[in-house]
């Protein structure tokens, strides 16, 4: 997904790139790594949640601080 106003800011993360997003197919498939990762010590972004849009989601933050949003 990317986001065209994000080129050439100094305070966003990746330039030009709003997330990375992967579905799984299963709420479980979202909730249980998600759960993983926080307790490994990975930035959760946002916990495992319904969006208004339909979506079961939770965003992480990657090593380089890029938003991957899981969904199912």
């Amino acid at each position: 997904m990317s986001l065209p106003g994000l080129a050439g800011r100094a305070d966003v993360p990746a330039v030009g790139s709003a997330h990375l997003a992967m579905s799984v197919g299963s709420r479980s498939a979202v909730e249980e790594p998600t759960a993983r990762m926080r307790a490994d010590g990975v930035c959760v972004r946002s916990k495992p949640r319904q969006t208004g849009d339909g979506y079961f989601e939770g965003v992480v933050e990657d090593p380089d601080g890029n938003s991957v949003e899981i969904t199912a």
